[in-house]
């Protein structure tokens, strides 16, 4: 078995901005990093059609480019990178210690250094036609893509604070924006149902759900069910904002590293250390709060230099 054992420096897990930006750090820190992307490579980004606030994109790109960007870059200093999916996980608690790996339940590999940057999902309703439409009017991420619904009518779907937060922010931009809440209250907090209250171009309907989006390649309107009277009707809208939650992409390491409630991983003060040696979170597997490109590419940036000082202090 040991000859078959891949020894590496530096494992990361999940591509995306997180995962080749640490890719690109570790590269040219000599780390030889490898990186396994997971079945979606380049991540969530690759479901958006054009990104317009990712710094040194004047022009802006679309997501499918930009991670074949991030890809080439990183691939142009030296990391290794491999379509996979690490299947179990056997994690070290030691400094210094070998961190064991499993890639596609056969590939057996052994890590100095762990960066997990598997991201997380966002929820959708799951119904055919809104699944249809994701990057041609559905979005899951009103700061990513709302500035392209500029002057028109959106829908947002939820009740918490994460859809508040995106119809006001989204009541800025465009002419008007109708709330969808399943239930006959909103579960955002006080504060956030008095932003969205006093917010004259909200309008908010309770018992609702979205039974189908509409359109043939882009979103022309929602039809709306009332879940009580079963009446539907339609609403011409451009843009369909999902804010239900995320989900982190973090099941393989639940009882291994440290998480919260929902499942995402913790990490230590203003760095991207995990509670074990060696192993570091970056990107949307331990940031709830922001989700953008370019946060999750600065905590990559900081894995690979926090990976490049473990490294270091061991020799």
């Amino acid at each position: 078995m040991s000859e078959n054992i891949e020894k590496i420096k530096c494992l990361i897990i999940g591509s995306g901005p997180a995962g080749y930006t640490a890719a690109i750090y570790a590269a040219r820190a000599d780390m030889k990093p490898v990186m396994y992307t997971g079945m979606q490579m380049g991540g969530q980004l690759t479901t958006t059609t054009e990104v317009d606030n990712f710094p040194g994109y004047k022009d802006g790109t679309d997501g499918p480019a930009m991670m074949e960007d991030l890809k080439h870059q990183a691939e142009r200093f030296g990391t290794e990178v491999r379509f996979g999916m690490v299947t179990k996980v056997d994690l070290s608690d030691k400094v210094g210690g070998v961190h064991k790996i499993i890639v596609d339940e056969s590939k057996h590999i052994e890590a100095q250094t762990v960066i997990i940057s598997t991201g997380a999902t966002a929820k959708y309703l799951g119904i055919e036609s809104e699944q249809r439409l994701i990057g041609g009017g559905v979005s899951a991420c009103a700061t990513c893509d709302g500035f392209f619904y500029k002057g028109q009518d959106v829908v947002v779907v939820g009740a918490g604070d994460t859809a508040a937060e995106e119809a006001t922010y989204l009541a800025n931009i465009c002419s008007k924006v109708t709330m969808l809440v399943r239930k006959d209250y909103m579960r955002a907090s006080k504060a956030m149902q008095h932003r969205v209250n006093k917010t004259e171009n909200i309008e908010v309907l309770y018992n609702t759900e979205i039974d189908e989006v509409l359109g043939d390649n882009v979103v022309t309107g929602v039809r709306a069910i009332h879940n009580q009277t079963k009446e539907k009707h339609e609403i011409p809208v451009t843009g369909v904002f999902i804010a239900i939650g995320h989900k982190p992409n973090s099941d393989l390491f639940k009882g291994v590293l440290d998480m919260d409630e929902t499942g995402y991983l913790i990490t230590k003060g203003k760095t991207t250390k995990t509670n074990l040696p060696g192993v570091f979170a970056a990107g949307d597997i331990q940031d709830k709060e922001y989700r953008q490109a370019v946060t999750a590419a600065g905590t990559g940036c900081m894995a690979a230099l926090d990976a490049e000082r473990y490294l270091g202090a061991l020799e």
